[in-house]
């Protein structure tokens, strides 16, 4: 096994199915303020394995379309979305976020969780600003990241970086509000909280007990414990003050 391996595709791979830093609690909200009915056009960046999307299209019976880089992810999505019986709600395909392949104002509705952090410098507001051009006038962006309200080192942002093996630029969570008003958007609500991700509380709340108890014990196995290990360490102790931030912005 790749001793450098991405975290989420890392958690991913012991079974963790909601990979996003505020779990189901941050989601759930954003779900609530986005405003979903059976007549909105959906689109979600950074789909992954579509778990969202799903819950979104049994829910609400909106059409969705699903764009993420991974083509495996998108693989496994697309079989999430058969099993679902969702393949006339839902359409995933290969798609780069600073270059969306639609039209302008062509959604009511672009959901984005856990990826903003991963682009660095002036990527996230280039990315921001195709959210906002799909979206039809009135539309509303739902953004999911990590955050952080207490002044953070270089430090210990570059060991987030290093344990989760992918370069992150998270930013405090009212630089994330300003950026969003800086490219346009009328309206911007947000919440945040403590990033649940790798919390005993927050792995039963996002994937039940059982799932839990699973993920634990595959994470604690020879060969995967050494990254599970540094992973929960960060998380419930080095980096116990980063955050999770929702965000709600309306063009």
């Amino acid at each position: 096994m790749a001793k450098k391996e991405i975290g989420h595709h890392f958690l991913a791979r012991l079974g963790k199915k909601r990979l996003r830093p505020g779990g189901i609690k941050a989601t759930d909200w954003l779900i609530a303020h986005g405003g979903f009915s059976k007549e909105s056009k959906v689109l979600e960046v950074a789909c992954n394995m579509c778990t969202t999307s799903i819950e979104l299209a049994q829910t609400y019976g909106c059409q969705i379309i699903g764009v993420d880089m991974d083509k495996e992810a998108l693989k496994k999505a697309e079989q999430n979305i058969k099993k679902a019986g969702l393949t006339e709600k839902i359409h995933v395909q290969q798609g780069n976020a600073l270059k969306l392949p639609f039209p302008d104002n062509s959604f009511d509705i672009v959901v984005n969780e856990a990826m903003l952090t991963m682009l660095q410098g002036k990527a996230k507001e280039k990315a921001i600003k195709e959210y906002f051009r799909v979206l039809k006038p009135g539309g509303r962006l739902l953004t999911h990241d990590v955050s952080y309200t207490a002044q953070q080192t270089e430090a210990k942002l570059q060991q987030l970086s290093q344990t989760i093996n992918v370069h992150v630029e998270p930013l405090h969570v009212e630089q994330w509000q300003k950026l969003f008003l800086k490219v346009g958007f009328s309206s911007v609500q947000a919440t945040y909280g403590k990033m649940t991700l790798m919390s005993p509380a927050g792995m039963i709340r996002d994937e039940g007990l059982f799932g839990a108890l699973k993920i634990a014990r595959r994470g604690l196995k020879k060969e995967n414990r050494p990254q599970f290990m540094k992973m929960y360490k960060f998380f419930n102790k080095v980096g116990k003050e980063l955050r999770y931030i929702a965000v709600v912005s309306v063009k």
